[in-house]
């Protein structure tokens, strides 16, 4: 019985797609792929890279029963996602996002809609207005606890992803919760793994491929049920803590100012309502978004300073050289952030060979479009390549190597799409540019970065990383530079 229902799931599902490319017979559509296995393969945003050779920049493939358009150009990319962006700015429903939105509709998954648009503005209040002033003071404060505590550790190999996993799973708390105590963070940064390792895992994946799997046992379904009900609970947590000593009109962190947000818009009838959920999932974001994402940035940026020490030792004299030496070091705000122009250069190339997120999101076109002539029907699922469209050798000078000067030249940081573009463009960007400039100021400042035993760490990533692109497991030591000198965020 059970083979019988198999059987006849998978006679309509190919019934189904036979029926829909009959319909789409008569449009202009991107050439199609042939292949249905083209997940399996390694390092994936250069496997789809390599098919531009034959297919171009804007091609279909096929994953699973449905088809796909993959953009793998600069150019294909901002035509839909800013040009066209009204047309491109859904999100596809697949079970796996459904599963993880199970609180509320959720910012990153959710789909595009008046209610969307309203919780991302709140949201976005939240991160840039109500904590303008608190911000970069809190990131210089927690950066120049992490190297004092670097400093303890004289020079000893450290996991230094773990390190900055730590560090910026703390500048998430403190902005969301105002929490900063170790455990609590900690169990913060372990939720958030968990739930990303289960989330990546073929066994997850496949449903949104093949959704009628579902209806068959599936242990790793099981896991990730238990992973969001840990995570719910350790927010659900959170917030009860907030409403129950929440003073109104004033606000401590992001909670108190969203909800009271959600509060304020409860009498206006006429406008569909945001609802303490959207506070949840707004906080959930910002820990998946805002942690393992920006810690692995910051990794990568002293993986490839230990392949170049030449670029690292020009970082340290511009750094000395503005920021002073010994005691009189002084701070650079975040909005003088070119006076330090190669430590711009280099985040920024940073960010172009390494992405952590390398094929964003998906999106879905919420009514027929067209990209670069080819026809695109309502309800395909669109794939940004973006690291593909950073090595594209029709755009980069030998895009596979790492030369910061190629972003000295003005305007030349315009090409990077790490964080995406247009409407969803992702919402943690400030913050994140701004842990990556302080944090890297602040440890090439304080230490030399020197491979343990000599042993360089590699620089190509994990084959199968899933949604964020992971590194192999490497240890540096940071080796104080001199005296114990005041941090970044000292005073002039």
């Amino acid at each position: 019985m059970l083979l019988l229902g198999l059987l006849l799931l998978t006679l309509l599902a190919a019934a189904r797609l036979l029926w829909g490319q009959w319909m789409l017979r008569a449009l202009q559509l991107p050439p199609l792929v042939p292949g249905f296995l083209h997940l399996l393969q390694p390092n994936l945003p250069l496997h789809l890279l390599g098919l531009t050779g034959k297919f171009g920049p804007i091609y279909r493939l096929r994953l699973g029963l449905q088809d796909v358009v993959v953009l793998n150009s600069k150019r294909t990319i901002e035509e839909a996602m800013i040009k066209k962006w009204v047309d491109f700015a859904g999100r596809p429903q697949i079970l796996s996002y459904k599963l993880v939105s199970q609180a509320a509709p959720d910012l990153s998954l959710g789909d595009y809609s008046p209610l969307w648009k309203a919780h991302k503005k709140l949201t976005r209040s939240a991160l840039l207005l109500g904590l303008r002033s608190s911000m970069e003071p809190l990131v210089e404060q927690l950066t120049q606890e992490f190297c004092e505590h670097m400093r303890t550790l004289a020079g000893a190999p450290v996991d230094i992803q773990k390190e900055f996993s730590l560090l910026t799973c703390t500048v998430i708390c403190s902005l969301t919760f105002g929490i900063k105590d170790k455990a609590t963070v900690c169990a913060f940064r372990d939720c958030v793994r968990d739930l990303m390792k289960t989330w990546d895992h073929w066994s997850i994946q496949i449903l949104d491929i093949i959704p009628f799997l579902r209806f068959f046992p599936n242990p790793g379904l099981r896991r990730l049920k238990q992973a969001m009900e840990n995570r719910d609970r350790m927010v659900e947590k959170q917030l009860r803590r907030h409403k129950e000593s929440l003073v109104p009109g004033q606000w401590r962190d992001m909670t108190d100012y969203m909800l009271q947000g959600v509060w304020k818009q409860r009498g206006e009838e006429d406008l569909e309502q945001l609802l303490e959920g959207h506070v949840h999932m707004a906080m959930v974001d910002l820990f998946i978004g805002g942690t393992e994402t920006t810690a692995t940035t910051l990794s990568w940026a002293l993986a490839f300073l230990l392949h170049h020490p030449e670029i690292q030792l020009r970082l340290q004299e511009e750094l000395d050289r503005e920021l002073g030496s010994g005691a009189s070091r002084s701070r650079i705000p975040y909005k003088d952030r070119d006076r330090l122009p190669l430590l711009n250069a280099t985040i920024a190339e940073v960010l172009r060979l390494r992405p952590v997120v390398p094929l964003a999101l998906p999106h879905r076109t919420m009514r027929p479009s067209s990209i670069f002539g080819y026809d695109i029907p309502k309800g395909t699922v669109i794939i940004p390549n973006l690291q593909g469209a950073h090595l594209d050798d029709t755009v980069w000078e030998e895009p596979h190597e790492f030369r910061p000067d190629r972003f000295l030249e003005p305007g030349a940081g315009s090409g990077v799409l790490a964080f995406g573009c247009g409407a969803r463009v992702c919402l943690g960007e400030p913050l994140a540019r701004l842990e990556l400039f302080v944090v890297l100021a602040q440890v090439l400042r304080d230490f030399t970065l020197l491979p343990p035993a000599g042993a360089l760490p590699s620089l190509q990533p994990q084959p199968h990383s899933g949604v964020n692109l992971k590194m192999q497991p490497f240890q540096v030591r940071l080796q104080p530079r001199g005296p114990r000198a005041p941090g970044l965020g000292g005073g002039q």
